[in-house]
């Protein structure tokens, strides 16, 4: 059937009828104008319109039936069979064949629909020929001409209705993109607040605890007398300093995400394949190259980040089967590489996402390389530098 077939719009719905409407009418005139001008087969005329319109009128129950468009053929068929009756009876029946033509546009294949159309075209006007013992050029003009042009609104119309269509799933993906946008803005905003804050904790408060409970270990040290009240005051401030870098420490792992608590980059990359495959039902599988080395934590959670994101566009664009995640300590460089079997995409028409992920390595020093083309998968890696991270604390002096 013609997608226009299956589909309930209200601007379907009244043309259909608006059609229903005309079928009906016309019947009444072809039943009226064989009864009014006493025509030989007056009494058949009327019983094959009245046949004819409880045939028609029957046409709304197929929508119920479990095999809707092979009983739709068939009622088609059974329209038009009767409709041949009626016109061989009256010729004020050729009249009928414009809204046959749009039934066959309607319910039969896009194939099928024109070849029905001009025979229906053919019947009317070797019919209208017969009942007037002649054939002139303006008997064919009539039926031919309505046939043109049912053809060219249903054609215009299914052309409408598909532009139409292409603006509504258009639409729908800007505002899935937009909530993703919004939502993905959103979670980095407070992603990127909270590594803030780790930074300022680690390296204002957490240094700085270090510090004192430092000066005081030396400060109890250079005391001459151990066992005075100033040895016990400057004890509990050392302990007062030690519980509190405690407590920061404490803070800054509680900001860390929580795919890096208390795991390296390799294992929550790991997990985070695994995850993947089983929520999906899809082949993320997890390599190691190189030598692992530590690395700063905004290092450490933009490659996370990124993978995850590259592993997010697989599940819900690329229909790939498996995807590779390589992270390599190479060259002085650490690199996360996503590569799936999917269908691929034009690089120049990239979204978002693949932005925000090159704008975070940037930032860091780093390089975001995309590589893909249509029906050949996509790669994306990200490398940065390999820095060594800020440690945590100060080491202690030895008594």
């Amino acid at each position: 059937m013609n997608t226009t077939a299956s589909t309930s719009t209200p601007g379907v719905r009244a043309l259909s009828w608006c059609l229903h409407l005309l079928v009906a009418g016309l019947l009444a005139l072809t039943a009226g104008r064989a009864v009014a001008t006493a025509a030989p087969h007056a009494a058949g005329v009327v019983a094959a319109a009245a046949l004819l319109a409880l045939v028609y009128a029957a046409g709304g129950l197929l929508r119920r039936a479990p095999t809707a468009h092979r009983a739709a053929v068939g009622w088609l068929a059974a329209v038009g069979a009767l409709w041949v009756v009626l016109l061989a009876l009256s010729a004020d029946a050729v009249w009928l064949a414009f809204p046959l033509y749009f039934l066959h546009l309607h319910l039969l294949p896009r194939r099928a629909g024109p070849g029905a159309v001009a025979a229906t075209a053919l019947a009317a006007i070797l019919a209208f020929a017969a009942h007037r013992g002649s054939f002139a050029l303006a008997t064919a003009v009539g039926p031919a001409l309505g046939a043109a042009v049912a053809v060219a609104v249903v054609w215009g119309y299914e052309a409408l209705y598909r532009e139409s269509e292409r603006r509504r799933r258009l639409i729908e993906e800007l505002t899935a993109t937009r909530a993703d946008l919004a939502a993905a803005q959103h979670t980095a905003g407070v992603l990127a607040e909270r590594e803030r804050l780790a930074r300022e904790i680690h390296d204002t408060l957490a240094q700085g605890l270090s510090s004192i409970q430092l000066l005081l270990r030396a400060a109890e040290r250079a005391l001459p007398d151990g066992t005075g009240n100033a040895a016990r005051y400057v004890e509990q401030a050392r302990q007062a300093a030690v519980d509190n870098l405690a407590e920061a420490r404490r803070f800054v792992t509680a900001l860390t995400p929580p795919a890096l608590q208390d795991a390296t980059l390799a294992g929550a990359l790991r997990r985070l394949s695994a995850t993947t495959s089983t929520r999906h039902r899809f082949a993320a599988r997890f390599h190691v190259v190189g030598e692992p080395v530590p690395l700063p934590t905004a290092h450490e959670v933009a490659l996370l980040r990124i993978a995850q994101s590259a592993l997010a566009n697989t599940v819900r664009h690329a229909q790939a089967s498996a995807a590779e995640v390589t992270l390599s300590y190479l060259d002085g460089q650490v690199t996360v590489r996503v590569a799936d079997d999917g269908i691929g995409f034009e690089p120049a028409a990239a979204g978002f996402g693949l932005a925000a992920m090159r704008a975070r390595v940037h930032a860091l020093g780093g390089t975001l390389d995309v590589t893909s083309a249509p029906g050949q998968g996509t790669t994306v890696t990200a490398r940065l530098p390999v820095t060594a991270p800020v440690p945590d604390v100060e080491p202690e002096v030895s008594r």
